[in-house]
């Protein structure tokens, strides 16, 4: 197998050549730098597979955000993972001072070099800078990719950071390292500049980077790459967070954002780019099927490798998260409630007092609800056992007893896990080791930005019809419009937009930035009353709850292995027998018992989700106004000196 990490794998090559294995230690110092830095293709390889490291270390698992960081905190303030109350969705605490602020800023005034925010842009700048003046030693090819490869890395940077921050300081040529040059200072740039800059090197980007790359540099970044993700940023920025006119159907930033999706859908499609398979089956396989090799559905990639030693590559944590105790896994990622009866039925409408019955919630539902939850049956096979499924449920000693046995010693919250992006083909010896690909930016993202932006000016059929593709390819009948019915008003298509993207994008680290963008944790005059318009409820005050498949008996185990015979696969032609059996067996054996203590829990005392409205863009910290007295802290933060905060990023 191929190396499945490029910077890794350039590395690796770097020391095995023996030329200038002191290379990467002198990019920790920034008097290292110099013209010479770019001699060779083979050096200035080097300094780009650095760079790709500095970003993407620690992208492990699909869950996990911004860039350099890359935690899955942010996954975890949704409804898609209970039981972890981060710092900004504890309801018992009140972030407001510039010691409590989010710290991914860093310190930018260091001696050396530290693997912070500015110093990734610093890097990208020094060679977008310096490598045209390095002589005959690179060929023009060559210097256009790496120079378009730096705008997208850096425009990925200064994403993130307004994604945090709104605003920050905007810095395109290279600086020498000083807390008390004058002439280096910059002040915070509002939102709207620094998307302005974002896009502009994306732009850059695309017109230097191949649409795809040849096998063996697949997983770089690509024209392709960029032109999707000016879209996803110029739909955050038409988004009410960053966008007061948002309800004005003619505002130009979402005729901005539109026009960016459609460009990019009428060029990658021509270069080959689009949604993978034609069923569920394939959607449900697509970040594993051709491993390593192009896929038509990715349109940023990140290669993962099924090594153990840190040293050649790096692993994907997520097979081992999602397989339970039985399996040998880490022990599972529990669906919670609102995640199981979040998907639609089979038809594709939404669940109702009519249509579904909580209880038996694997009853009747669309195809890629089979593909994302497992659940007792299931077929979720591993190397050597394609067969193989298990059951999620407890008995307990008796009446009174607080707690019970599990089978399998599956201990957990919920009578399904999440299975998505699981390979069923994985070895159980080696799930923390798993090679499967991040797909960080799918096609139907894309598809998906551009229903948004339909349904922001006031065109829901078209905004349907994007929708429509994305259900079309998993199977969902053509019925009723994909069981969307007929949306009316705009609002009903943008929440009919955030509502797929829900369903599409589950589990890959989405939901909190369309909950961020749309301000869904309040009714906020601010954001325009966005959820109160879009027909939902607050985030603020839902928990995420769950609830055990209980035996009505005590004491033992209530089934045979006769009774656990069943293998529910939705690709077989016994999937509805199969599933009707299940359902028999849980009426007959079960019942559904809460958890013996809240999922959601602060200093082990129940607590309900309050997100407060001035982290939805943070406060620098205490560290960064000290050391840059001339920057503004962000208002609904306190500064420095404990006033309160002027920046305003949407000025």
């Amino acid at each position: 197998m191929r190396k499945k990490i490029l910077f890794f794998a350039a590395l690796t090559l770097a020391i095995a050549a023996g030329c200038k294995t002191d290379f990467l230690e002198e990019m920790k110092s920034f008097e290292k730098y110099d013209d010479s830095i770019f001699e060779t293709e083979l050096q200035t390889g080097w300094y780009i597979d650095r760079l790709y490291n500095y970003y993407f270390v620690n992208y492990r698992n699909p869950q996990q955000s911004i860039v350099g960081l890359y935690n899955d905190n942010r996954a975890r303030m949704t409804e898609e993972i209970g039981g972890t109350v981060t710092s900004y969705t504890n309801p018992t605490t009140n972030l407001q001072l510039a010691s409590q602020a989010d710290g991914y800023f860093g310190n930018p005034v260091a001696a050396n070099v530290q693997n912070n925010p500015y110093t990734r842009i610093r890097f990208a700048t020094f060679l977008i800078q310096r490598i045209d003046q390095s002589g005959p030693g690179l060929s023009e090819s060559f210097r256009t990719a790496a120079k378009g490869q730096m705008y997208f890395l850096r425009a990925l940077q200064y994403f993130d950071l307004v994604r945090v921050y709104g605003g920050v300081p905007l810095v395109t040529t290279v600086q020498q390292n000083s807390g008390t040059d004058e002439t280096i200072r910059q002040p915070r740039a509002t939102a709207a500049e620094c998307f302005d800059l974002i896009v502009s090197d994306l732009d850059s980007a695309a017109l230097l980077l191949p649409m795809r790359w040849d096998a063996a540099n697949y997983g770089r970044l690509t024209a392709a790459g960029a032109l999707a993700m000016k879209s996803r940023v110029l739909l955050t920025a038409a988004s009410p967070l960053y966008n007061k006119d948002w309800d004005n159907s003619g505002s130009q930033k979402w005729q901005r954002a539109l026009d960016a999706g459609l460009d990019a859908e009428t060029k990658l499609s021509a270069a080959g780019y689009g949604l993978f398979g034609s069923n569920a089956k394939d959607w449900a396989e697509m970040t594993f099927r051709a491993d390593n090799a192009f896929n038509s559905e990715a349109l940023m990639v990140f290669l993962l490798s099924t090594t153990p030693t840190s040293s050649v590559g790096y692993n994907n944590n997520w097979e081992n998260s999602v397989r339970p105790a039985s399996y040998r896994g880490g022990g599972g990622i529990a669906a919670t409630k609102e995640m199981l009866d979040l998907f639609p039925m089979a038809d594709g409408s939404r669940p109702s007092v009519t249509n579904y019955v909580d209880t038996f919630f694997f009853e009747n539902r669309e195809p890629r609800f089979y593909r994302t939850f497992a659940f007792s049956g299931s077929k979720w096979g591993i190397k050597g056992n394609d067969n193989k499924s298990t059951w999620f449920y407890r008995w307990k000693a008796n009446a009174t007893a607080n707690n019970g046995t599990f089978f399998g010693n599956n201990q957990v919250n919920s009578p399904a896990l999440v299975r998505k992006m699981s390979n069923p083909a994985a070895d159980s010896v080696n799930f923390a080791f798993s090679g499967t690909d991040i797909f960080e930016y799918r096609y139907a993202e894309l598809l998906l930005n551009i229903a948004e932006c339909y349904a922001a000016k006031g065109d829901p059929n078209n905004a349907a019809a994007y929708i429509g593709k994305v259900r079309q390819r998993v199977g969902i009948p053509t019925a009723n419009n994909y069981g969307l019915g007929t949306l009316t008003t705009k609002y009903a298509a943008i929440e009919a937009c955030l509502y797929e993207r829900r369903i599409e994008l589950a589990y890959e680290g989405k939901r909190f930035w369309d909950v961020h963008r749309w301000m869904l944790y309040d009714n906020l005059q601010e954001s325009g009353n966005s959820v109160q318009k879009l027909g939902l409820a607050p985030i603020n005050g839902t928990k995420r709850t769950g609830y055990y498949w209980q035996s009505k008996t005590f004491a033992r185990d209530p089934l045979t292995p006769a009774l656990r015979n069943i293998l529910i696969d939705p690709d077989a032609a016994n999937f509805t027998t199969e599933i009707a059996k299940l359902k028999d067996v849980y009426r007959t054996y079960f019942t559904r018992a809460p958890l013996d203590q809240e999922w959601d829990r602060v200093n082990n005392a129940p607590v309900t989700i309050l997100f407060r409205p001035n982290y939805y863009i943070s406060g620098l910290t205490a560290t960064v106004l000290g050391n840059n007295s001339y920057l503004q802290q962000t208002k609904g933060w306190l500064d420095y000196s404990g006033g309160m905060g002027t920046f305003d990023y949407q000025q």
